[in-house]
């Protein structure tokens, strides 16, 4: 298949093309900036900015799939309107583009935070699935609010006939976060023992090449107007549990004290306060403990049995991050694997 794929220097972006590449595919690669990503990958490398439509529908003639990964993911932010025009006006745009072009498929990345959540109490014994969507609530960042308008549109979009197929990821670990992303950034944290302390939340880690293969499944099974979980069965942890397993696979002692949630949440106003002040990001940006009042555990069983998503285990995925981190100098120790 000819295949097109924004924020194409991403996270998700880069280990898609990949997978896209590994599986016998060919690939243009849409990236924002003035250099292009140095990996030496046999894909048409494009520069340009997924507001240009004109531009998107040129490039994606041709080509039989469309992923649009491209999306700003930041926790903080002095002016949050790039976010919105991006992530919301972005998405439309893209899709739009990839339709005028005849794609016959345009997988759109979400995330999790567009899926419902259940209090702390009910998490761990069911985690949420595909048909629930956020209360207002637990839309409680700018990130989340904007990806929730995005989903919206391509979800309306799919509705009146375009080819969408929506995944959400949960939360990607392992090779290539250059970044790092905000979750990247915990596996930094701890590797370079800057993390004392925890609160009482949980993630459902998973292996962003699962992540990326999801993406090009979604493609081939995916329905149309149907959104899917990316996510690991086994990958629901609660904090403390990650960094257990992060502590048996370096030897790094795990913090032991766990920090009331208000607590953090106190702290990481003062933060931002003084962020406000000087224009440096929060090291515990405010939305960040917000989205920690909740376990954010999903069932990633519909991509499972749908799509035949991939289930690394855990422990492997992060065993790659650190491996990944410690050989592109992330990290200030030598790390034992």
């Amino acid at each position: 298949m000819k295949c097109f794929v924004t924020g194409a220097s991403g996270f998700i972006g880069i280990n898609l093309v990949k997978e896209l590449l590994n599986s016998g595919n060919t690939v243009k690669a849409l990236y924002r900036g003035p250099e292009k990503p140095k990996l030496n990958l046999d894909c048409e490398w494009i520069n340009g900015d997924i507001l240009d439509h004109g531009l998107l529908e040129k490039a994606m003639r041709g080509c039989d799939w469309c992923f649009h990964v491209a999306a700003v993911y930041k926790l903080w932010m002095r002016d949050y309107s790039p976010m919105y025009k991006a992530n919301v006006d972005g998405t439309r745009n893209v899709i739009q583009a990839a339709a005028a072009a005849g794609c016959s498929r345009i997988v759109y990345t979400s995330t999790v935070g567009c899926i419902g959540l259940k209090k702390n109490r009910n998490a761990a014994l069911a985690p949420a699935t595909e048909e629930t969507d956020p209360n207002p609530k637990q839309l409680s960042n700018h990130y989340k609010k904007s990806k929730w308008l995005a989903e919206l549109v391509a979800r309306d979009l799919a509705t009146k006939g375009l080819p969408v197929v929506i995944v959400n990821p949960s939360a990607p670990v392992g090779p290539l976060d250059a970044k790092p992303t905000p979750t990247g950034q915990v596996i930094v944290d701890f590797l370079n023992r800057k993390i004392p302390a925890y609160v009482d939340t949980g993630l459902n880690w998973v292996h962003v090449q699962d992540v990326a293969k999801g993406h090009i499944l979604a493609a081939k099974n995916g329905k149309i107007g149907q959104r899917y979980i990316l996510g690991n069965l086994h990958g629901n942890l609660t904090l403390k549990q990650a960094f257990d397993i992060l502590s048996e696979i370096t030897s790094i002692p795990a913090p032991g004290i766990k920090i009331p949630w208000f607590i953090a949440f106190m702290a990481a106003c003062f933060d931002e306060i003084f962020s406000k002040i000087t224009g440096k990001a929060p090291r515990a940006p405010l939305a960040g403990v917000r989205m920690a009042r909740y376990k954010m555990f999903f069932d990633p069983s519909k991509a499972i049995k749908e799509l035949g998503m991939p289930q690394t285990p855990v422990k492997i995925a992060f065993s790659d991050a650190i491996k990944w981190f410690s050989e592109n100098g992330y990290i200030d120790t030598k790390v034992g694997l």
